[in-house]
This record gives structure tokens, sequence and C-alpha cells, in this order.
């Protein structure tokens, strides 16, 4: 395993991650399998979040009540991500939502940004979305950004990652805990994930 990654174990991530691979999976279906994925990785990563107590009355007695300390803050990376943020606002309606444009060169596989915009980030837990975490050098490109946009407690959420691509984001980022659903061995010469899912983006769209 590779310190900082959290691959979460769980049937329902087993049978959805199949749902994602299968190529013969029809777009509805791959949304559904994408968002019921990122809803349990959310859960998963939101286990220790810093909470506060409040005094609450129930219709029939006053009890302890808990609720988030910090602001939440999603961040899809553009535009796979967008499926994973609808699914988590599900779960964290009151969550703000920020967006990271990138896109791959398709040459060099470096990334290229084109877009950043953020609600206040400062005090903020900041969940980074994006199915994928091939390279890792998208993520850990946004993660510098978000950093020196005053984020200090971040995690980054993904339903496949490559080994090699979390090996290099731990690397420049190793105080940020990634989570995912399925952990594979290797990218193609594409750097494409092996044996992956695909092109998530694509297949969630339709294009």
């Amino acid at each position: 395993m590779i310190s900082g990654c959290h691959v979460v174990e769980h049937s329902l991530v087993k049978v959805g991650v199949a749902r994602l691979r299968n190529r013969e999976t029809s777009l509805g279906d791959f949304r559904r399998a994408l968002r019921e994925l990122a809803v349990i990785v959310g859960v998963e990563a939101s286990r220790n979040l810093a909470l506060r107590e409040f005094p609450l009355q129930t219709p029939l007695a006053c009890c302890a009540g808990h609720e988030f300390a910090r602001p939440l803050v999603i961040i899809p990376i553009l535009r796979a991500g967008l499926g994973m943020a609808e699914a988590l606002l599900q779960v964290f309606p009151e969550a703000r939502v920020g967006h990271v444009g990138l896109y791959r060169d398709e040459s060099t596989f470096e990334p290229q940004s084109y877009y950043f915009k953020t609600p206040p980030l400062e005090g903020a837990d900041i969940f980074l979305v994006d199915p994928m975490l091939a390279t890792g050098q998208s993520a850990a490109d946004a993660v510098d950004k978000l950093k020196a946009a005053g984020a200090k407690c971040l995690r980054v959420l993904a339903l496949i990652g490559a080994r090699p691509g979390v090996e290099l984001f731990t690397s420049r980022h190793p105080d940020v805990p990634v989570f995912l659903a399925a952990l594979d061995a290797e990218l193609n010469d594409k750097a494409y994930i092996l044996p992956g899912l695909g092109d998530a983006g694509d297949r969630y769209f339709g294009t």
C-alpha cells in the first residue's frame, strides 16, 4: 500500500467498479455507478472531519448534537469531476463548489491550466474530485494552485488511480490524503490507466 492512499474496501465498491470498467455498461448505468461510488468514497473521506458539539432539542428531550466544525468546499477538476461533485452535493448540500480547469497535452501528457475559480479556502475542508488519478500530475498541479489560494485541509477523491500516478502525487503532497475505489497497477503508452475504464469524461457525458 502507498502511504497516504486509502482504498475503500466494500462489496458495493467492488460491484460499482466492475460496472464502470465494463465497456458494455450503458450511459445511464455508467452515470449511476459513478455517482454511487462518489458518495461511498466521499463518506469514507469525511470519516474524520472535525466536528463541534451543540445543544439540540428533540421533540422529547435535550441532547448533544454535532455539526461540521469547518465549511466544506468541493472542487471538481473539469470536466470529468463534475459528476462526482454533483453526487457529493446530495450528501453535503451546504458545501460550496469551486472549479479547476485542466486538460492534458496529448503529446507531453503535461497538464495545462485554463480555469480556476473557488470560494474562500482558508479554514475550510476541501475535497478535490476527479474520477481518474492517472499520471497524478493534474491533481498535483491543482493542489499547488489550491494551496497557493489558502487551502490547508485538503483531500483528493478519485475512483480509480494508477500506482505510478498516486506515488507521484503523494511524493509532491505527502500531507494530502488520497481516497480511491480501486488502485490499478500501471499506465499504457498514452498515459491511460490499465485496466482502468477508458476516458471517464467521455463515458459520463456520452461524447
